[in-house]
């Protein structure tokens, strides 16, 4: 998965690289100083079927210049035809040429003199062409007639006319369009790549990979589909160029809402959802009316652009204002995936908004082209919030697989716990019973037996003893008896232990450090805390080695009552660590295992927590933890 989204942020710099640079050389390096700009031209509104003879016949007052640089004139309403006409230098080098950018026409044809060079039909309704027509020096001078024939609202030239050599033109006029052209194979390349890659994801993530491959497709289909470049050289194909644009566009509305849902909604934005099917309705309506306005010649077309355009626009101005609202709500909230995606989104609203401006307040002249960058920035932040949600999901998972070995452990450790509870709860007394008699019957015999005897009886009268420890244990680990549970004045309680225990450490050589202030409290039974603060601290005697010393402490923190109790010994290896507390795990050589197991049980009876710390020749550290109990 890293790769693979590594792989897809190559993918985009690259493209991004490529059309940031590419441009710019292809004009400011190659386009020489005597490149040339006609200044003016003229243009005739006329009738579709007047000749060439007729216009160049035609009175003076019947043409209209044009400054370049200054507005250009409206189309007259019912003309849907008109005739443009300039001059050409009187000196015009070898291998050179014209070159229009944009022409807005369906139809077209170019005359030089009388001879007629050029001819262009789109019969779909498009309506952006660019010129690019070869000089020779022998028309130097003559005038240059262009026959522009449109159904549509635009009939004009609204760029500049160059002259210049023809190589230079022809470069500008194939890198014009090779931004978006590499643009959008890219981001289908992209799509592609993650539709196959969506075929090993799990269903829970299918849905979001899908839905921003979608968003990728859709993306890619219109950055091509927009370029004259396709409609000027793939002329019959241009029907099914204007197809798929509107079809990618009505896809791409309704994913994007989509993805913010995937995203940020979960069920809060109902209406949100209303929203976003509304919208695939009005997208079904506007696909099935462009396949009806097609099938009958586009005689629908005004009444299509209307709806396509007009309306389509307004829906995109609200949608854009209301999904950046709700991500300023979300980041108010602290949502750092509303930042990410309030980046983008916020980069594609407000350059499509500007576009969307700029066409309404030029008379529906205007080029869009910001919008592209915005895409670029909007499906980058889609990738970026998509890559770390895979990254969440994987953490989640692998923080859900050890609570899964954790919870395990716990469940084996808990079956392990009820089975000696069993046995300790059913064979504890029957045990008990017999042993008690045997002891009476051993001192009985031991006190008429010889010197020799006494000594073999008093053995077996200690074993006994032990055996009855054990059995008292195994009855303690079945059930902790905390019915009587008092506020444990824990300084109190400790005195006390620190007076008991402190001859068993010196006569080990060691000795006793406490630290635990007054007035910490915590709830349990007196006696049974002191068997595990017993207990705890003979282990750590009992690990002296050289100088040994045991620190005692305890503090406040968090509602929360912690005591320390650490040592110097030997330490504990990380393997024997794990094991402390089950079953017949020990470290001595004479131990059962019981007494930290009934250590263990106590403690989870007053509600605590026991954890250890050790290291190997590095001492081992006891921590416990009670819940406060305030006086």
């Amino acid at each position: 998965m890293k790769r693979f989204s590594q792989t897809l942020w190559l993918v985009v710099l690259v493209a991004v690289l490529s059309s940031s640079f590419l441009m710019p050389r292809a004009f400011a390096d190659d386009v020489p100083e005597e490149m040339k700009t006609i200044s003016e031209y003229s243009i005739l509104w006329g009738d579709p079927s007047e000749s060439l003879e007729s216009v160049r016949s035609a009175s003076p007052e019947r043409w209209i210049v044009v400054k370049i640089g200054k507005s250009f004139p409206n189309k007259p309403q019912h003309i849907s035809s008109v005739w443009i006409k300039f001059q050409l230098p009187t000196h015009i080098p070898k291998d050179y040429g014209i070159y229009i950018q944009d022409i807005r026409t369906q139809k077209m044809k170019v005359y030089i003199g009388e001879h007629l060079i050029r001819e262009t039909r789109y019969d779909f309704p498009y309506d952006a062409q660019r010129g690019l027509f070869p000089i020779s020096s022998e028309e130097s001078g003559e005038t240059v007639y262009l026959k522009l024939e449109s159904t549509m609202d635009r009939l004009s030239i609204y760029s500049t006319i160059r002259i210049d050599q023809y190589s230079i033109l022809m470069r500008s006029y194939v890198l014009q369009d090779l931004q978006n052209i590499i643009l959008g194979s890219a981001f289908l390349f992209i799509a592609l790549i993650m539709l196959i890659g969506s075929v090993f994801l799990k269903r829970g993530q299918i849905r979001s990979w899908v839905l921003i491959s979608i968003v990728s497709l859709s993306v890619g289909i219109i950055f091509i589909t927009y370029s004259p470049f396709v409609y000027a050289n793939f002329t019959n194909y241009g029907g099914l160029f204007i197809n798929l644009f509107d079809v990618a566009l009505n896809v791409f509305l309704p994913a994007l809402t989509w993805s913010f849902e995937q995203i940020f909604d979960n069920g809060k934005f109902k209406w949100v959802r209303r929203f976003r099917k509304f919208q695939v309705a009005y997208s079904v309506l506007l696909i099935a009316f462009m396949f009806i306005n097609q099938l009958n010649h586009y005689q629908f077309n005004k009444a299509y652009f209307f709806v396509a355009v007009t309306v389509l626009g307004y829906l995109m101005i609200f949608q854009f204002v209301l999904i950046i609202g709700l991500c300023f709500q979300l980041m108010r909230k602290g949502n750092k995936e509303a930042v990410v995606f309030s980046i983008g989104f916020g980069t594609l609203a407000v350059m499509s908004i500007l576009d969307l401006v700029n066409f309404y307040t030029s008379s529906l002249n205007y080029q869009f082209y910001l919008w592209k960058w915005g895409g670029i920035a909007l499906f980058i932040t889609l990738i970026v919030i998509l890559v770390r949600r895979f990254a969440l999901n994987q953490e989640l998972l692998v923080n859900y697989s050890k609570e899964l070995e954790f919870y395990n452990h716990q469940l084996q450790l808990s079956e392990r716990t009820e089975i000696i509870s069993s046995l300790a709860a059913s064979v504890a007394h029957e045990v008990r019973n017999p042993l008690q008699v045997t002891r009476g019957f051993l001192q009985l015999i031991g006190s008429r037996s010889e010197e020799k005897e006494k000594e073999y009886m008093q053995i077996a009268i200690e074993e006994l003893d032990r055996a009855s420890v054990i059995i008292t244990d195994f009855l303690t680990f079945s059930k902790p008896q905390l019915d009587e549970t008092v506020d444990i004045d824990v300084n109190q309680v400790i005195k006390q232990i620190e007076g008991i225990i402190m001859p068993l450490a010196t006569l080990q050589g060691g000795r006793i450090a406490v630290s635990v202030p007054p007035n910490l409290y915590i709830r349990g039974n007196v006696s049974k805390f002191k068997q595990v603060m017993i207990n705890l601290i003979k282990n750590s005697i009992e690990a002296f080695q050289d100088d040994g010393e045991v620190q005692i402490r305890a503090y406040e923190m968090d509602s929360k009552i912690y005591l320390h109790i650490k040592d110097n010994g030997q330490g504990i290896e990380a393997a024997e660590l794990a094991k402390l507390g089950k079953p017949y795990f020990t470290t001595k050589q004479k131990g059962t295992g019981l007494g930290l197991m009934v250590t263990f049980r106590i403690i989870e009876a007053m509600q605590g927590e026991i954890v250890f710390e050790s290291q190997k020749n590095n001492g081992t550290e006891v921590i416990m933890s009670f819940p406060k109990v305030k006086q």
